[in-house]
């Protein structure tokens, strides 16, 4: 890549190469790379500013570009990104990239801070600790009430109440 000026290009080595986020949200202390980056976090998830609306579903965007990517990503079902070493495609670039991340390159970026658990998804360490170290059980049995940690256990647990049957 190539750049006109000289701060675009320092930026651009912190963000991408180095990756740094030296803007934090005040409210949930999230970090961000770019004043811009973090101004639409808080406008999108403390805000709530959404003035362009779907047509077609009751999804509301703080972007007409985030609308048009909503449109060409759900409703039209795009996935322009395929991976190179499988048959996986998927609708943005930073999805094809944490595949190849994970799958192909095995990486597992995110670490508990109470045991060696490292997965490669956030949301699933943020399961694991709750669910593990933290002990709750999200999931109930419509049945008999029966409370499960994830949904592969209620799974299991629900099949019992079918072989009573």
């Amino acid at each position: 890549k190539t750049f006109v000026r000289k701060d675009v290009l320092k930026s651009h080595i912190s963000v991408v190469h180095e990756k740094k986020k030296p803007f934090q949200c005040e409210d949930c202390k999230g970090r961000f790379p770019s004043k811009n980056i973090l101004k639409r976090h808080i406008q999108d998830t403390h805000e709530k500013i959404k003035p362009f609306k779907c047509t077609l579903c009751e999804w509301a965007f703080p972007t007409k570009f985030r609308l048009k990517q909503h449109i060409e990503l759900v409703h039209e079902k795009t996935k322009p990104f395929k991976c190179e070493s499988c048959d996986y495609s998927c609708s943005l670039k930073v999805y094809l990239k944490r595949h190849i991340e994970t799958v192909h390159e095995g990486k597992k970026p995110f670490q508990c801070d109470f045991c060696d658990y490292s997965p490669a998804y956030k949301h699933h360490l943020i399961n694991h600790i709750k669910t593990v170290h933290e002990g709750k059980k999200p999931l109930t049995c419509e049945v008999c009430g029966h409370a499960s940690a994830n949904k592969s256990h209620l799974n299991i647990h629900m099949k019992s109440h079918k072989q009573r049957k």
